[in-house]
């Protein structure tokens, strides 16, 4: 029994630990690539400035969850948008677990908060750097 337990935690651990580093190999490689006109629309790339300053996370957190709402109902209804793909859903699901971390850790842990908000800036940016590249466009900068 006590094995099994084992075994079951260690797989949970892993299964949690190579999920967060597929979610940041996708978000490193984004990165990298040069930022499309696009994010102007949006406030993701402001809150991350703003993270460093500012003292209301539920400001931030609002806002995040404002262009989140954006940026996926354009992912679903553009049309000339090929249909989500694998990387789409795992953002998308990390976008969700840092949610509900930034949830958690709001009131007992601020620090992780602003990285639960900074991880989801970054999703967001990522989201919308590959609904630009779907939907062709390019920074003519």
């Amino acid at each position: 029994m006590l094995a099994t337990v084992l075994i079951v935690t260690a797989s949970v651990a892993l299964l949690i630990y190579w999920f967060r580093y597929c979610c940041m190999g996708l978000l490193r490689a984004h990165a990298n690539e040069p930022s499309l006109l696009l994010e102007s629309r949006y406030s993701f790339s402001e809150v991350q400035e703003r993270l460093a300053r500012d003292s209301d996370l539920d400001a931030l957190h609002r806002a995040l969850d404002r262009d989140y709402r954006i940026v996926t109902y354009l992912l679903q209804h553009a049309a000339g948008l090929r249909s989500p793909s694998v990387e789409h859903h795992i953002l998308r699901l990390d976008y969700r677990l840092m949610q509900a971390w930034y949830r958690f850790t709001r009131g007992i842990a601020p620090a992780q908060a602003r990285k639960a908000l900074r991880a989801r800036a970054a999703i967001l940016g990522c989201l919308a750097q590959m609904m630009g590249e779907q939907a062709g466009l390019r920074n003519e900068g």
